[in-house]
């Protein structure tokens, strides 16, 4: 293995984390629009309290193994890069895993935010069958 393995994966690492970055963004802005909100004890509302608490914690994990995982990956190029191959490949090796774990949590994050979205369009059609919708 050479130097230019785990140099491909670099900056695709990178890409992620400004994803993962603008993902939390946008979930902290959400979390702080519900809080101003003049109906923030509403049924909808507190249904969606507990999803959030998990977003957070999972995105918590999601941006900590990716920096993880990017960490390795710049010490496998290094130890690549002073001829010691079996520890660069070995963190490279570590560096998939947690990105890969990553990924995951990322993927279980969007699930329940996709959740979170079913219910506000749950709530939306009901209110317009019964008419709660029209001004």
């Amino acid at each position: 293995m050479n130097l230019t393995t785990p140099a491909l994966l670099f900056p695709a690492i990178s890409l992620l984390l400004l994803a993962y970055t603008n993902r939390f963004l946008t979930l902290a802005q959400v979390i702080r629009q519900l809080n101003a909100s003049s109906d923030r004890g509403a049924p909808l509302v507190q249904c969606q309290i507990p999803g959030l608490k998990r977003r957070i914690t999972l995105t918590q994990y999601m941006q900590g193994f990716g920096v993880l995982s990017f960490l390795l990956c710049a010490l496998s190029m290094f130890a690549l890069f002073v001829d010691a191959q079996r520890a660069g490949q070995w963190m490279f090796g570590a560096s998939i895993v947690t990105l890969a774990l990553s990924l995951v949590m990322s993927l279980i994050e969007v699930l329940i935010s996709t959740e979170a979205l079913s219910l506000v369009v749950r709530d939306l059609e009901q209110a317009a069958r019964t008419g709660g919708g029209q001004p």
